[in-house]
């Protein structure tokens, strides 16, 4: 019955197209991992990493977007001139991001996204968030009023 739903509900269902086998073993063997032990213990894994990301970025004076569970992290760099620029000073820390401006985005509130896995680490996690604050004073991108602004390294 899960299968039916995802395809009656899926974009290929509404423009006349079937669901390619590949994508449907996908599904299947996602939602197996999905239902077993190791599954749970991913899931968790990904609240606790999210939750972390997410309250590290808020505490050092960055406007992140979205629900405070989401794995997506986008955090406002408003100026376009800032988004190059960001993109550039992460890679050059060795941290691949995704950026995002107009016409994607209103012209004012261009974001980086930041994906958060269950396969980072702590450390991992804290290696980005180092080079994040980094680029945050260098550029300056630290907006929210909410919270006083402070380095990671304080943390």
């Amino acid at each position: 019955s899960l299968i039916d739903h995802i395809l009656t509900n899926s974009h290929a269902h509404t423009y006349a197209s079937s669901m390619a086998a590949p994508v449907v073993e996908q599904i299947i063997s996602s939602l197996r991992i999905l239902q077993g032990p190791e599954g749970k213990k991913r899931i968790y894994q990904l609240a606790d990493n999210t939750r972390y990301f997410r309250s590290k970025l808020v505490d050092m004076g960055f406007i992140v977007y979205g629900n405070k569970n989401s794995p997506v992290a986008p955090v406002l760099l408003y100026l376009p001139a800032r988004v190059t620029r960001f993109n550039r000073e992460m890679l050059r820390r060795g941290i691949a991001v995704v950026t995002v401006g107009f016409p994607a985005t209103k012209l004012l509130e261009a974001r980086v996204r930041f994906c958060i896995s269950a396969a980072h680490t702590r450390q991992m996690l804290d290696t980005a968030l180092m080079a994040i604050d980094e680029v945050g004073t260098e550029i300056p991108l630290r907006y929210s009023t909410r919270h006083k602004s402070r380095r990671f390294r304080e943390l």
